[in-house]
């Protein structure tokens, strides 16, 4: 039984992170920012925690909760986003939102998590976005968002040099069918997760620090 850390699960992918882990026999640590969210989680079997990941107060309090665990897997899945284009300049209100979310919440959580995957030779993971790789940019279409992703890959390469013992790697789920994703998206949430957990479980050393795909393709660019 391998122990999994995930953090922003009330929803979406996160949510059906813990649902298959769970299925999967695994212990499954969960993390939400209200109590609806973690009544859900409790419900489905997850050891429920309260972090807002936008609150640096709230996330700094991690490692005190998780309180020396080895960690298998450890996921950041947390994430907004917001819709424009390069005509119109973010708002200050928009950019702290995704950039708190998406990028500082993920800097926060590192330092509390890390030591617990480097204890288990486990992996850490983010969930990023095909939308972040710069070298195949198609259009300005929300780019706050993908500002963010391409930040957030930088934060894992950059964090996988101080956790050796961990492997670090930046995911893509896809275009999948949630919240954030629409009705109209190619993926169910169900296919987009089952394929990240295929990638988590055949990891090599030279993926640490690398983005993936949910296909298990690996990105030759960021």
């Amino acid at each position: 039984m391998k122990t999994i850390l995930v953090i922003g699960a009330s929803r979406g992918i996160g949510f059906e992170f813990v649902r298959q882990c769970l299925q999967a026999g695994d212990r499954v640590i969960a993390t939400a920012r209200d109590e609806a969210g973690l009544e859900r989680l409790r419900a489905e079997g997850a050891e429920a925690l309260r972090v807002d990941v936008a609150d640096p107060a709230s996330i700094s309090g991690l490692a005190w909760a998780l309180d020396g665990e080895e960690i298998d897997v450890a996921l950041y899945v947390a994430g907004v986003i917001e819709r424009g284009d390069a005509k119109s300049p973010p708002t200050r209100e928009a950019f702290d939102r995704v950039m708190h979310a998406n990028v500082l919440g993920a800097m926060q959580a590192i330092p509390q998590v890390l030591p617990g995957v480097e204890a288990a030779g486990g992996v850490f993971g983010v969930i990023s976005s095909a939308m972040s790789q710069i070298g195949g940019v198609s259009d300005s279409g929300s780019w706050l968002y993908r500002v963010s992703k391409a930040a957030l890959n930088m934060v894992v390469a950059s964090a996988r040099h101080s956790y050796p013992k961990a492997t670090c790697v930046a995911l893509d789920p896809g275009w999948v069918q949630t919240d954030m994703g629409g009705g109209s998206a190619p993926l169910r949430v169900e296919q987009s997760v089952a394929g990240l957990r295929g990638v988590l479980a055949t990891l090599a050393p030279e993926d640490n620090g690398k983005l993936i795909h949910h296909d298990g393709r690996r990105a030759t660019t960021w």
